[in-house]
């Protein structure tokens, strides 16, 4: 008999927005695969959650180390143990390692399991006074100006039929360019930005593009979510 992979979420920022469920899948997997092991250790204490086992129960699963943690977790899901995938927070496998695992361990029969909690896109939408029908998540733009670009003017003339909510996350290191960039191919737009989402600092600003970067400081901090309508 297999066992189960649970994708677990866990908070964005608030530490109090862990769910039940959460804790008790947590508790009872056989093994947590986790983005950073010292951050998963600090949440699990956090939520009462403590293992005598913890270095041999908990695993790293990110970006470089992904193929090769595939192969081992979908050999214990064979072998009947049940693994618990967490990301650094929020929803696994958004803008985070994890759909490869997942699509493979489905087309072996194995049973997936979401445990549902915090997202930061969820959020972000909900909370920024744009319209929520129907929205288009783009996650973190391309690192290269040249595909940023492309993607964005296909972005535009896909807009004009599905009239969605962009969502897109950002870097702070990258937001002022990104918006530049945005302001290029959409002209002048009203923006959302969020952020440190459900953090003690949240922070939302809705302005034009030209007047967000008149206030935006070169040392700004925090997870960033970019929001827009053209509506």
């Amino acid at each position: 008999m297999t066992g189960t992979l649970f994708i677990v979420s866990t908070p964005i920022g608030n530490l109090q927005d862990i769910t039940l469920r959460a804790i008790k899948t947590l508790k009872e997997a056989d093994f947590i695969a986790c983005e950073d092991t010292r951050t998963a250790s600090f949440l699990l204490k956090s939520a009462g959650i403590e293992f005598v086992d913890f270095k041999d129960k908990i695993f790293s699963y990110y970006e470089q180390n992904e193929n090769q943690r595939n192969i081992h977790i979908i050999n214990l899901l064979s072998n009947g143990k049940n693994v618990a995938l967490i990301s650094e927070s929020g929803t696994p496998a958004i803008s985070d390692p994890g759909f490869k695992l997942i699509r493979e361990v489905l087309n072996r029969g194995i049973k997936v399991e979401s445990i549902p909690g915090p997202s930061s896109v969820m959020s972000a939408i909900v909370s920024s006074g744009l319209p929520t029908d129907k929205f288009v998540f783009l996650g973190f733009l391309p690192k290269k100006i040249g595909h940023r670009e492309t993607l964005l003017k296909k972005l535009k003339n896909s807009l004009s039929l599905i009239e969605a909510t962009v969502i897109i996350f950002e870097s702070p290191f990258r937001l002022q360019k990104t918006l530049v960039e945005i302001k290029t191919v959409f002209g002048d737009i009203d923006i959302v930005i969020i952020r440190e989402l459900t953090k003690i600092h949240e922070e939302r600003k809705k302005d034009k593009i030209s007047n967000l970067l008149k206030q935006i400081e070169k040392g700004v901090k925090g997870e960033i979510v970019i929001l827009f309508n053209l509506k």
